[in-house]
């Protein structure tokens, strides 16, 4: 739950936005902020939305599409409409912060926020899974059982995924409209019943966003180990084979690949749990810094899983060169 959300359910903040007039009052530090944030979600929502009409141009043409599309394809829709809302949250709350205070808004925004955020991550961790069921080479019998029923196992994976970010931005859709009515109790003076409430509340969102992050963090996690051992033990057996080099500078592509995003992965879940760890302290620059990275992240991932898929670096490509011709021509 974002920063401002929790300022907002603040006694202190509650009784001036009581009084406080509908307007604009911007900050050179938010300024800058809302700057950097939209730089990244417009990128990040341009990458995207690349991303997905690539794949929706794809099915149209073959009517079908395969697991690892059918991952991205969701993959980047959930980021697009991500980015879009927290850009729209950001803005609001630096430039007309009194617009949230309106019965409801704060409410479904926290509430989209939060599936969206879920979504794209449970997806990205589908993703993880995939590929180490796809690629790694066991010989495990639930292993092979799974490498051959992967791609019956996919959709209800990602049916899965949208269920379970549904029912968490239900759960906090209704933690965000108690501590609604908790801020109107606080306007009227009673700030101590009011402030206990919302500390049950806020441990009760808490403890259910910290779940939610670190079962789909382990599932990337493990993945991401397990197909890293498989390729390293591939790689060794071609290298005392003495097989071909361009088969062993692929797998080693494919570690670095791996590994990158398991890195990438590893630092938005430590962002995330900093997010809950500092959301009612006034930490501006570690917030700022949090905030940077969590919006660079769905841009630079899918930027990445673009340039790790042929076709679709084939058709960046030729928009990139088409941009740059009409360019240098005018």
């Amino acid at each position: 739950m974002s920063r401002l959300f929790s300022q907002l359910c603040s006694p202190a903040r509650s009784v001036e936005a009581c009084h406080s007039p509908q307007q604009s009052n911007v900050t050179s530090y938010g300024a800058t902020t809302l700057a950097i944030i939209s730089l990244e979600a417009f990128a990040g929502m341009w990458i995207n939305a690349f991303l997905v009409c690539v794949l929706c141009i794809a099915w149209v043409k073959k009517k079908t599409l395969n697991s690892n599309e059918k991952i991205l394809l969701l993959l980047g829709c959930s980021r697009f409409w991500h980015l879009c809302i927290s850009w729209v949250y950001s803005f609001l709350s630096i430039i007309y912060p009194n617009y949230l205070y309106v019965h409801t808004i704060i409410q479904l925004i926290v509430s989209f926020q939060t599936f969206l955020n879920y979504s794209h991550l449970w997806f990205s961790a589908c993703l993880c899974v995939f590929y180490c069921i796809k690629i790694a080479n066991f010989r495990n019998r639930f292993f092979i059982y799974l490498k051959v029923k992967i791609d019956r196992i996919v959709p209800w994976l990602l049916l899965g995924s949208g269920i379970l970010a549904s029912a968490v931005s239900i759960i906090i859709y209704d933690l965000a409209e108690t501590d609604s009515n908790n801020l109107n109790f606080t306007c009227l003076g009673n700030f101590l019943e009011a402030s206990v409430r919302m500390d049950k509340h806020f441990f009760s969102s808490f403890f259910l966003m910290g779940f939610g992050y670190a079962a789909s963090f382990m599932a990337v996690i493990f993945s991401a180990v397990f197909l890293l051992f498989s390729l390293w033990r591939h790689k060794r057996k071609m290298q005392t084979n003495s097989r071909n080099n361009l088969s062993m500078d692929a797998h080693i592509r494919a570690m670095k690949s791996i590994l990158s995003f398991l890195v990438m992965y590893s630092i938005n879940f430590i962002c995330l749990i900093l997010t809950i760890i500092y959301v009612n302290k006034n930490e501006n620059t570690m917030i700022l810094l949090i905030s940077i990275y969590l919006n660079a992240f769905p841009g630079v991932h899918s930027l990445i899983l673009i340039f790790g898929n042929p076709k679709l670096e084939k058709a960046l490509l030729k928009i990139l060169c088409y941009v740059k011709c009409k360019f240098f021509m005018k």
